[in-house]
């Protein structure tokens, strides 16, 4: 009895290796190990186990992601302490980032995807689109080391992180949260003034950074001005991952 081919069989085409020539172009890295980049841009539907997708490789390359964006961001501003470089790195480096950044590159193109996964509803997933993002990285770093890994990183993020210094220098919080919802969201954040307390001449006031249909964590400030700041800073966190810096009570 006849064998049936395997999904990798399947997968291993004239087209799929022009695809993946094509794609190696859009990086800007050529591979040395081109199954690196197979394995980088195949989901576990089109994988013959899930060790052979790209979720290793999501995993490594999240690290170095973060990693990569760390050095940039300590080298960069060389006054900031460690809480500011925290805040910084939430707005440059998040899934959302990650999703945004892997569309622009058009990488969906190039994914390997079963036949039975749902390729027209997978095109606007930013998770789908974050995990090869993040894959990528982790194969390139395999195939020719860190500084390789590096020069990749950057030229996606050396952008990121100049908007974040020129909106961030002054701690325009407000701003960096406006320019994040509106590119990763489509939308503009809302500040909602939840309570107040204290004599007139010393009120404290609490307000939530609301985009769309989700609030955030609210914080208190001296002034509307500040307690804005601040919960922009939280939502930046929350949206990010991070630890949130300022508490509600």
């Amino acid at each position: 009895m006849p064998k049936k081919p395997s999904k990798k069989a399947v997968f291993a085409t004239g087209q799929e290796d022009e695809l993946l020539v094509q794609c190696q172009a859009v990086l800007g890295h050529s591979f040395k190990r081109p199954e690196l980049l197979r394995s980088a841009l195949t989901h576990a539907s089109g994988a013959t186990s899930r060790l052979a997708s790209f979720e290793r490789l999501e995993f490594l390359g999240d690290s170095i992601l973060g990693m990569v964006a760390c050095e940039a961001l300590f080298h960069r501003f060389p006054d900031l302490q460690e809480g500011e470089l925290t805040r910084f790195k939430s707005a440059v480096v998040s899934r959302h980032t990650c999703a945004r950044l892997a569309g622009e590159l058009d990488l969906m193109r190039f994914t390997i995807l079963g036949k039975g996964f749902n390729t027209a509803q997978s095109q606007g997933s930013p998770n789908l689109l974050a995990n090869v993002f993040e894959s990528l990285i982790g194969a390139i770093y395999l195939d020719s080391g860190i500084d390789a890994a590096r020069d990749f990183v950057m030229r996606q993020l050396g952008p990121e992180i100049e908007r974040v210094a020129s909106d961030g220098a002054g701690g325009n919080y407000k701003s960096m949260l406006q320019e994040k919802g509106q590119r990763d969201f489509g939308m503009t954040p809302q500040y909602v003034l939840l309570d107040e307390k204290g004599p007139d001449h010393s009120k404290c006031f609490q307000v939530a950074a609301r985009i769309g249909e989700t609030s955030y964590r609210p914080a208190w400030g001296r002034n509307k001005k500040e307690a804005e700041q601040r919960a922009a800073m939280n939502a930046l966190a929350e949206v990010n991952g991070e630890p949130v810096p300022f508490d509600q009570d």
